[in-house]
């Protein structure tokens, strides 16, 4: 179990892999952000993107799959989000994708009003499979400390 204590600013990890298909880039869309150039081929070959892309959101989604995936074979006393800073959609991601994860952590924070927990700020930047970087934020993460019964 990873706790506050544990985790080192300046550490990188990478991890996942997942394959984008047309059929979830048009069912996300078709649900939270049915813009045409995410549902159809027409209309997406009209715009700056040629094809149907997914949606930004749809890419974060991905992301936080892969990083859930992550959690489980590193498990942390996570206490969930505080949020996240410096959304920035890169390029586009197309069907066909194959998108992974790579990480660090910028810097940790102990709660001044709770000892119990901290928090930390780390990078996280979504690559496709030609190694370019489609997509990057900072997440601030809530972290339980360790206690003397752990």
């Amino acid at each position: 179990m990873i706790y506050f204590e544990d985790i080192e600013p300046g550490t990188k990890s990478a991890f996942g892999r997942y394959e984008v298909t047309r059929e979830e880039v048009i069912e996300f869309a078709s649900k939270y952000d049915p813009q045409p150039f995410h549902l159809d081929d027409e209309a997406a070959a009209k715009t700056h993107f040629g094809r149907i892309a997914a949606s930004g959101w749809h890419t974060c989604a991905i992301a936080m799959r892969m990083i859930v995936g992550n959690m489980a074979n590193n498990r942390q006393a996570g206490l969930g989000g505080a949020g996240v800073d410096e959304l920035r959609w890169l390029r586009p991601v197309f069907p066909g994708d194959t998108l992974r994860c790579e990480s660090e952590i910028l810097d940790k924070t102990p709660s001044r009003s709770r000892p119990d927990m901290g928090s930390y700020r780390g990078r996280t930047t979504v690559f496709n499979q030609h190694d370019e970087p489609v997509m990057s934020f900072i997440s601030i993460g809530l972290i339980r400390r360790r206690s003397s019964d752990d």
